[in-house]
């Protein structure tokens, strides 16, 4: 095992951290919440990651996405999370996909080569496709509910889709999944009350500390 995870195989042993070396992992998504946790999987050692999100950094990014400098706005997001992994790990395998997730682009993907898969988009529709294709392969996967308009990290909790409480994207999301028989989904979710803005524009606020810590959780 190289050095740089000498601490890491400290605390989960040598065979543990073999399968982590030889785990593939997709990340879709890689925003507020998805950029740090492809940032977590990097530095535990993950040795294989697909990353895909079709968007570009802009200035609004600056304030909560691990992606988000200065020095790259207008790139798009899965090509500066690759330099930062490969940074961190010259010796994994990362591969980039441009793609805006939903379900007339979800064919462009095989679920069933990947260990475990992460949920990190937005819209409502590519999350239940997504949850949808990982079930039909048994591949396991877990979604992040609705980070934005929240302030409070502590209350992120890890639960069934079904168990969750206050959280409207989650409501949304288990209304529709029960429609299609999926059964059972490994989320994370805040049990704090969206705050209003008091801006009146319709997407929601954010910070650099809330949905950080959600993509932490989910690593």
């Amino acid at each position: 095992m190289n050095e740089m995870y000498e601490r890491t195989q400290m605390l989960f042993g040598n065979e543990n951290m073999e399968k982590i070396k030889n785990s593939y992992v997709a990340v879709f998504g890689v925003g507020g919440v998805g950029s740090f946790a492809c940032e977590a999987l990097a530095r535990a050692g993950i040795g294989k990651l697909d990353l895909i999100d079709n968007d570009v950094v802009s200035p609004t990014n600056l304030n909560r996405q691990l992606v988000a400098l200065t020095s790259t706005l207008g790139h798009y997001k899965v090509d500066v999370m690759k330099d930062r992994i490969l940074d961190i790990n010259p010796n994994a395998e990362v591969n980039t996909y441009k793609t805006f997730y939903l379900p007339e682009t979800a064919n462009e993907f095989y679920f069933s080569k990947y260990d475990y898969i992460i949920d990190a988009i937005d819209t409502v529709a590519g999350k239940i496709e997504l949850v949808v294709n990982a079930d039909k392969v048994k591949t396991p996967i877990i979604s992040s509910m609705g980070a934005g308009n929240k302030v409070n990290p502590e209350m992120f909790e890890v639960a069934d889709i079904y168990k969750t409480s206050v959280c409207p994207l989650a409501k949304a999301m288990r209304t529709q999944l029960k429609k299609l028989g999926i059964k059972k989904l490994k989320v994370v979710y805040s049990k704090e009350k969206p705050i209003k803005s008091e801006t009146g524009v319709r997407y929601p606020g954010s910070n650099s500390f809330t949905p950080s810590v959600a993509g932490l959780i989910i690593a």
